[in-house]
């Protein structure tokens, strides 16, 4: 079996990407605010996009670029600051100039450029700023620029998220890392947030279509946050290098899946306000998407996000938001533990230390942005082939306060 272990890196571990991420004065914080990666010739590009019908041009041009191209792209450009949708006409006319100016620097076709966007919706990007830092931006490329590209597309976001990982296949080195943002306005109708992922491995593009559709099911498409979706949600995936023998793509798979999975962790993690991160795992139904559906349900509940951050082992409320989420199975069959602590068998109600549940909860928000902040939730449901893990925050009043004040 071949084993992913990670190096340092982030999106421009993989051998011929670059990236760069400067500060153009977009944001008025005077954060880092405009991002560029740039994969090597020949790459493939697959993309995830948010299904909201009220969307960013960016998004749009992204999807219909790779339609166009058959799943192929060479760059990506990411502005944080104003999210560009809802801006009417000028929305996708400042995409496309920017996308424009950013190719002709390249020597690339327009085709091949790709653009995302972040920030308040309703605000147009400051194009007179975003265009006078293109010349630094690229200058800036560097096969070290992920890090300073991972900083330059985050909003309300404490940290940064990027990561890279490395196999062995018989003697050549595969690499896949990546980026992305996200802490608040999170929960997947496609994937929630931007990211973005590297491999230098050569795979046709329907193939890695494939692998990042299933791999943002397994990833993207199992967080929230606090239950809203964005208008910009992107996950553009590259590819490019010397072509991976077939019988090695369940590997790579496993590997586009890891990195993805660590993305997706590290946003609801890093949700606004948040002090611990929730993992339900949910076994023993019929198939891997309503498990799916059912720790995504619970790990979205306002009542269960509520009890964790209270440290109030309040397991009915675990039960109760699984029964809601359209999915079959036998109420007499719930067994459910927090952590170690069983709290249910054959459906009913277990003895238990309430106090030691509690302080378990405790324990797991004092270590918040460690290894050992996790709440486990784990709900088995029958004896059914499907299980799934979806990953969550509790909710704080510090959510409230940030996303209360945003605009003002």
């Amino acid at each position: 079996m071949t084993s992913w272990q990670p190096v340092p890196g982030g999106v421009t571990a993989p051998a011929g990407f670059l990236a760069a991420g400067i500060t153009a004065g977009l944001k008025a914080s005077g954060r880092p605010d405009l991002a560029l990666l740039l994969a090597p010739e020949g790459a493939v590009c697959a993309g995830s996009f948010t299904t909201s019908l009220v969307r960013a041009a960016s998004v749009d041009l992204c999807a219909d670029r790779l339609r166009a191209s058959g799943g192929h792209a060479r760059a990506v450009v990411v502005n944080s600051g104003q999210a560009n949708a809802c801006t009417g006409d000028r929305g996708l006319i400042d995409s496309l100039r920017i996308t424009a100016a950013v190719a002709q620097r390249l020597g690339l076709n327009e085709e091949e450029v790709l653009i995302s966007s972040t920030g308040v919706i309703g605000v147009p990007i400051a194009m007179d700023l975003l265009l006078a830092g293109l010349e630094p931006l690229l200058q800036a490329l560097a096969p070290d620029g992920g890090a300073a590209a991972a900083g330059a597309i985050l909003t309300t976001d404490l940290v940064d998220k990027q990561i890279a990982f490395e196999a062995d296949f018989d003697g050549r080195r595969v690499r896949i890392g990546g980026m992305a943002k996200g802490s608040g306005m999170i929960h997947p109708a496609m994937a929630t947030m931007l990211a973005y992922i590297s491999c230098d491995a050569g795979v046709p593009a329907p193939v890695w279509e494939g692998m990042v559709r299933r791999a943002v099911d397994r990833s993207f498409n199992a967080i929230t946050v606090d239950g809203d979706t964005s208008t910009n949600d992107t996950v553009l995936a590259f590819a490019a290098g010397e072509p991976l023998d077939p019988a090695r793509h369940g590997a790579l798979e496993a590997g586009l899946t890891q990195v993805a999975q660590h993305l997706a962790r590290a946003i609801a993690r890093d949700g606004e306000g948040a002090t611990c991160l929730l993992a339900v795992l949910v076994e023993g139904v019929a198939d891997e998407a309503g498990a799916r559906a059912i720790a995504r349900t619970v790990c979205g509940s306002s009542l269960v996000k509520c009890a964790v951050h209270g440290r109030d082992p309040n397991w009915g409320r675990i039960v109760a938001a699984a029964g809601r989420a359209g999915v079959p199975f036998d109420p007499g069959a719930v067994a459910l533990w927090l952590g170690e602590h069983q709290l249910m068998a054959a459906g009913q109600p277990l003895p238990f230390d309430r106090p030691a549940a509690s302080q378990y909860l405790r324990e797991r928000a004092a270590g918040a942005y460690l290894h050992d902040d996790t709440v486990q939730i784990r709900l088995r449901l029958g004896d059914g082939p499907g299980t799934a893990t979806a990953w969550g925050c509790d909710l704080s009043e510090a959510y409230v306060h940030i996303n209360a004040d945003y605009t003002t």
